[in-house]
């Protein structure tokens, strides 16, 4: 019977890759089920041998290890380097974008709380 092995719901296109080809270099046996056309279903990578579970979740953790030390190394050296974008140079290159979002949080906290306010 098949066993769940790895979620693939908001998991960066290289991170399932890279977990896929560590998976084929283990010659493990696995498939994988997509999110569907709205994003709806179970996207996620399945063992097709039980057996092959331990295994395949110890290659998986010690890579997501490898990848969170790779990661957080990348990001401190462009913090150093100041290459790292702040959230205010993320508003001054979409201030039209901050401003929608804004716009938007408003319109919908106006409506959730209106109906506690009397006339």
């Amino acid at each position: 019977m098949a066993k769940l092995l790895f979620k693939l719901n908001s998991v960066p296109e290289d991170e399932a890759d890279e977990i896929r080809l560590l998976l084929d270099e283990s010659e493990i046996n696995y498939y994988e089920t997509s999110s569907g056309n709205w994003g709806l279903s179970f996207a996620a990578i399945w063992l097709n041998d039980e057996q092959q579970y331990e295994q395949a979740k110890q290659l998986i953790d010690q890579y997501q290890k490898e990848r969170y030390q790779r990661v957080s190394e990348q990001r401190q050296a462009q913090r150093d380097a100041g290459e790292h974008t702040t959230l205010w140079q993320a508003l001054k290159q979409s201030p039209i974008r901050f401003s929608a979002v804004i716009v938007f949080v408003s319109v919908v906290l106006y409506f959730s709380i209106i109906p506690f306010f009397p006339n």
